[in-house]
């Protein structure tokens, strides 16, 4: 990181109120260094309460290390960690063809994304008012502030809002406009479940507690079962004209039920076996956006960058947070001068998200093209060059040290 650090304004004038939605990775990570910094922090979450369970993410590379630290939580996560896990990629013998090894799939640490946002919210609850089981649902920036209306709660002035609500974001739906102008979608979906995985006779465990998953594709499919990153994954490319509800259950189970039908391997018994709780689906996107600020409205992680499974999104949304965080901090509130620096030190690092569809590497075309990936993960040398490069591409030394608590 550059050594960019600036002291606080000396100036009387009191720091700006801030309302943050979503409370999962980049809001209370926002919330902590925001409130510990002096500015009068509200989070408000959709949810009942943090979300717990989900899939594993994973931070790599020296940048997202130094943040971990700097917030003082790397000792939490390190201790909450998951254990690697190797993942078998099969065919429908389940004959091995190659094995994608923790170190890539894990990066330096790699936990539950319930864990990593409770860990969040206990180092920022005393910094912030958490506001749970409520939503935002308008926004009026008068350029003096922002009047903000809620589902249930009553409405508010507040100085600052800040989307840190997800690829679904409602504060960018409300701020910029309708979703699709600001989405680019791959026609790849995923689904995560955490019901019971078939593979009874299959190893699942090593002997120095690493864990094993076995992969499996047919063309415009893929399923992985078992491990930490998620115990039941399915990726799959969308049938031309298919669509389905995406705030129904029943709907997600059937149009993800339909893209597998005649699946061989453990897929039915697999698909059998999930359930309605724990289960998310949706579809693989790129955010398409060239600036993270309008007016009082910023977005962090993945509300302005987002590459649905693309690898970095966590550490991307750590590393917003602290930069939207260090500007605000540097000017002392002075929100248009932060914002333009928050636009612009976010460019270079949120560009990984703006290329690459996971979709077409896990789901190739036709038998040839997975016989190719598959021999490119079989050799030694090319996965540690794909672990270097994943580090690399998620370090970024010029990332300014702001001068902060």
């Amino acid at each position: 990181m550059t050594d960019n650090s600036s002291t606080t304004n000396s100036t009387t004038q009191p720091l700006p109120k801030v309302l943050i939605s979503g409370a999962s990775i980049a809001g209370p990570a926002l919330a902590r260094w925001l409130g510990r910094n002096g500015f009068s922090v509200t989070v408000v979450e959709k949810s009942p309460s943090i979300r717990p369970g989900g899939q594993a993410v994973d931070f790599k590379g020296d940048t997202h290390m130094r943040l971990l630290h700097a917030m003082g939580v790397y000792d939490d996560i390190w201790a909450a960690q998951t254990s690697r896990t190797d993942w078998r990629i099969i065919n429908a013998k389940e004959e091995v063809q190659a094995i994608l090894p923790g170190e890539f799939l894990g990066g330096n640490v790699e936990i539950l994304r319930g864990d990593l946002a409770d860990i969040l919210y206990r180092h920022s609850a005393k910094d912030a008012a958490y506001v749970f089981g409520d939503e935002i649902t308008a926004l009026h920036d008068d350029g003096g502030g922002v009047d903000v209306e809620f589902a249930h709660r009553p409405p508010e002035r507040f100085d600052l809002v800040i989307g840190a609500d997800g690829v679904h974001s409602a504060v960018r739906r409300l701020a910029y406009g309708p979703e699709d102008d600001y989405l680019v979608k791959t026609g790849f979906y995923y689904a995560i479940a955490s019901a019971p995985v078939p593979l009874e006779n299959l190893e699942i465990k090593l002997a120095d507690g690493r864990a094993v998953a076995y992969a499996y594709s047919e063309p415009y499919r893929f399923a992985c079962l078992g491990g930490q990153k998620a115990p039941s994954l399915f990726i799959f490319a969308g049938k031309e004209g298919s669509k389905y509800d995406r705030r129904s259950a029943v709907a997600q189970h059937e149009f993800l039920d339909s893209h597998f039908k005649g699946s061989g391997w453990r897929i039915p018994q697999a698909l059998a076996a999930v359930g309605t709780t724990d289960f998310y689906m949706d579809e693989l996107v790129r955010t398409k956006m060239d600036t993270y600020t309008r007016g009082r409205v910023a977005l962090v992680g993945d509300a302005g960058y987002a590459n649905t499974l693309g690898g970095f999104g966590s550490g991307l949304a750590l590393m917003g947070a602290y930069v939207l965080s260090g500007e605000l901090v540097k000017c002392h509130g002075d929100y248009a001068a932060a914002f333009a620096e928050y636009d612009r030190v976010m460019a270079k690092p949120a560009s990984v998200a703006k290329t690459g569809n996971a979709g077409e590497f896990f789901c190739p075309p036709s038998y040839w093209r997975i016989w190719l990936r598959n021999l490119s993960f079989a050799n030694s040398w090319t996965r540690a060059g794909m672990v270097w490069v994943a580090n690399w591409m998620a370090t970024d030394e010029s990332m300014p040290v702001y001068d902060m608590l």
